[in-house]
């Protein structure tokens, strides 16, 4: 043109200043207001809306306003281009300003320096353009300026301008976007009014809104809305339906609307693939979800990007073959892999702990296919260091090095807490150098893995060695080292160094957490420092961080200085508070009811813990024997128990829990567990039927407890020393005085071995049934054959 002689016009600028700033080269595009002002040529209304434009798209918005209302007032400022964020640099960007400002010094087609300025200062005008008005609009919107958007909508209508569908569908997204949906419906109303139409665009951003807001039933009523104006939906209007509906796990209206987009003769966006695929995986409809894949991807050349998402959904689900399946398919069609597809799939191996499998596409990238980046490596060592083998990991980190490429600190962090883990902190001090030699600074995370191995290992010195590391390098203490640090004094009993960081962490904001003090706590506890562990207790009671752990510790120790209420007092807390998830927490609780006596409490809170389907484990048994020895249960009956449970006998197990039901007065739990002798088909031992008979006894079932007994004749097996001690009981229970008679018999002549248990047993038979007289006989015949330094009273056996 200069060659030519023509000379540019507002169009040839306003549409350089597009292009350029189209290019992202916001400042090159605005130098042509300079070159304009150079020239003589003061910019139209479409040029300075082009400029604002420009502005506006690269945010700054307070540079576009200023610029727009300059012109307004008949002046184009130029000094603001001194504000304008340059961005990038690069050789394209670089020769554009070269080109410019050699223009700028150019005089051909230049009017005269007198005349210049008086081109770029005029009198005061308004836009006449929807356009303009738009572009403004927008660019309050986006600026978050919601009044100064109205504020130029209203100065529009003032000014004559008609709006057009544009302007309404700013105003209606700019009202949407702050949430303000009644003024955005109202604004529809007005396009009504001055019989403006929307477009699908008006409906897509009311769309927008209430999909955002999780409102999947709105989404449907706009799209119906949009169908009864008319209105063809787009991409983007199927879009937003589907994410909307799959969010909400509607899969009856997803694949109705996917007939409509198919009956349309289109197909389902690429983008919106992976979120329906979610949605069937999520509800774990694999067969839809594969039979979708296939119709709409299979074949397709999806992006990389987007077919890696479905991938990564399967990995995180550990579907690791339907993920296979997804990864394979595109290479069977032809298509070429990118290298985001390897590394979710190399992702999904390692969720499914395929180790060998991640390492064979490791190798198939490096023989075929894309050149693995560094997030391949990053996944490999991390998946390799989660697997516990820092060995492997620790070498993907050299051949990480080698390929130019800086390992990440977390992937230093995850080899060096494997080698923690595995108790190698030779190993993992040597990672910890290695960081230093690749210039990579440790984080917290490092030095909280050092410090904590070190403490668990009872290497209190180097522990300590590396917090002070970790302070000195700036890093914030954190509470996972102050606990780790704590913990290990603990170990060694140093409760004033265990009392200073406590205090520490104190002055943290949240204060210490429910882990260090319960390492406080039971340092104290381990020490017998009762007030000291009471008001930590007493702190995490009131701030409700109190856990298990925490109410487990300080029974411990109020059991252990004697203080048995205390501690059965903490152990209803406990149980009121719904801390017993666990056996460990059931048999703390238990076990302190037991010392304190209250037995029958035992008891139910045993039942309370079968009935949650919570297997009793060892510690569980020591406690119930000791309920047995408590309850004054008959010596020779707990011995018989205690034999069959150690023995592992069949039923063993539930014979000691059937007695302890029995003891504690629990009659009705204690025979619904005999039930389970009543309908097995396996031969049972003597302790199995003893204890049904002593159940049934007890609870005054006579004759359900002589059916047991019949049975256990029926099947050979000769009535013991514990059958009975129950029968005896059985039959004062019945007033049956013949078949004590018969019992006490066979103990005079002989025929059983003389015991203490039977004695009472037979004494107390006999007071039940109403035989005082008998029962003095046998208290005095007592006297004779078991000789006691004290007299045993006859109630110390239970009903």
């Amino acid at each position: 043109m200069a060659n030519d002689g023509i000379l540019p016009t507002n169009n040839t600028y306003a549409t350089l200043i597009d292009v350029y700033g189209k290019a992202g080269l916001v400042k090159e595009a605005l130098l042509w207001l300079k070159h304009m002002k150079s020239r003589g040529v003061f910019p139209d209304e479409v040029s300075i809306n082009t400029a604002v434009q420009v502005l506006k798209d690269s945010e700054q918005f307070d540079l576009g306003e200023r610029l727009f209302k300059g012109w307004c007032d008949g002046k184009v400022e130029l000094d603001l281009l001194n504000s304008i964020y340059d961005g990038p640099v690069d050789s394209s960007v670089s020769s554009s300003k070269h080109f410019l400002l050699t223009e700028l010094f150019k005089s051909g087609g230049r009017p005269p320096i007198s005349q210049i300025s008086s081109f770029f200062i005029r009198g005061p005008q308004k836009p006449k353009r929807a356009a303009t008005y738009n572009t403004l609009i927008d660019l309050y919107g986006k600026a978050g300026r919601l009044k100064d958007a109205s504020d130029a909508f209203l100065q529009m209508l003032q000014s004559g301008v008609m709006p057009d569908t544009l302007t309404f569908n700013t105003m209606i997204n700019i009202c949407c976007s702050h949430g303000h949906l009644l003024e955005a419906k109202s604004l529809l109303g007005k396009m009504e009014e001055k019989r403006i139409y929307p477009d699908t665009k008006t409906f897509n951003i009311f769309m927008t809104y209430h999909s955002s807001h999780g409102e999947a039933v709105d989404v449907l009523k706009c799209y119906a809305d949009m169908k009864e104006y008319g209105l063809h939906p787009d991409v983007v209007s199927f879009r937003i339906i589907l994410q909307s509906l799959c969010e909400k796990k509607m899969i009856s209206e997803v694949e109705d609307v996917i007939e409509e987009i198919m009956m349309l003769g289109s197909r389902v966006d690429e983008q919106s693939l992976p979120v329906v695929m979610k949605m069937y995986v999520a509800e774990g409809l694999l067969d839809k979800a594969l039979i979708f894949f296939e119709k709409h991807c299979y074949g397709q050349d999806i992006s990389s990007k987007n077919r890696a998402s479905v991938i990564d959904l399967y990995a995180e689900r550990g579907f690791w073959k339907e993920a296979e399946d997804v990864f394979n398919a595109k290479g069977k069609l032809g298509f070429k892999k990118d290298v985001v597809e390897y590394n979710v799939m190399i992702k999904a191996y390692g969720k499914a702990k395929m180790y060998d499998r991640a390492l064979e596409l490791f190798e198939s990238m490096r023989c075929s296919g894309p050149w693995p980046d560094e997030c391949t490596y990053n996944s490999l060592v991390q998946m390799l260091s989660g697997g516990d083998l820092p060995e492997m990991a620790r070498e993907f980190l050299g051949q990480m090095r080698k390929s130019c490429f800086t390992p990440r600190c977390e992937s230093f962090c995850a080899v060096l807490g494997s080698y923690c883990r595995a108790g190698l902190l030779s190993e993992a001090v040597a990672i910890y150098k290695e960081m230093a030699e690749c210039r990579v600074e440790p984080n917290e995370l490092i030095y909280c893995s050092l410090v904590d191995a070190f403490a668990e290992s009872d290497r209190l010195d180097e522990a300590i060695e590396y917090y002070n590391i970790m302070e000195k390098s700036g890093l914030t203490v954190n509470r996972i080292v102050l606990t780790s640090l704590i913990k290990a004094y603990g170990k060694s009993s140093c409760w004033k160094e265990a009392h200073e960081l406590y205090g520490k962490m104190k002055t943290l904001e949240g204060g210490p957490d429910v882990i260090a003090s319960n390492c406080m706590l039971n340092l104290y506890a381990g020490l017998g420092m009762v007030n000291e562990a009471k008001l930590i207790f007493d702190d995490l009671r009131r701030g409700r961080r109190a856990d298990g752990v925490s109410y487990a510790t300080i029974m411990r120790l109020y059991k252990s200085m004697g203080m048995l209420d205390e501690a059965a007092d903490i152990a209803q807390d406990m149980q009121q508070a719904g801390l017993l998830t666990d056996c460990a927490s059931y048999n703390n609780v238990m076990a302190s009811y037991v010392a304190n006596g209250k037995l029958k409490e035992c008891g139910e809170l045993l039942h309370k813990m079968l009935r949650q389907k919570m297997m009793p484990d060892s510690s569980t048994f020591k406690v119930l024997f000791t309920v047995l020895k408590k309850g004054r249960f008959p010596r020779e009956a707990i011995f018989q128990l205690e034999s069959s449970y150690s023995e592992g006998k069949p039923y063993a197990r539930q014979a000691v829990v059937i007695s302890v039901f029995s003891t504690v007065g629990l009659h009705n739990f204690a025979q619904i567990s005999c039930e389970a002798f009543a309908n097995v088909m396996v031969e049972l031992e003597s302790y199995a039927y003893n204890t049904a008979i002593g159940a049934y006894g007890a609870a005054g079932e006579v004759d359900k407890a002589l059916n047991v007994y019949m049975r256990m004749q029926d099947e050979g097996l000769r009535p013991d020393l514990v059958t009975y001690v129950h029968m005896a009981g059985c039959y004062g229970k019945g007033g049956m005085v013949e078949g004590l008679k018969r019992i006490y018999s066979l103990l005079k002549y002989g025929e059983i071995e003389p015991s203490e248990s039977l004695f009472i047993a037979l004494i107390k038979a006999y007071r039940e049934a109403g035989r005082d007289d008998l029962g003095d006989l046998v208290k005095q015949e007592r006297r004779f054959s078991i000789q006691t330094d004290t007299d045993v009273k006859e109630d110390q056996v239970p009903v």
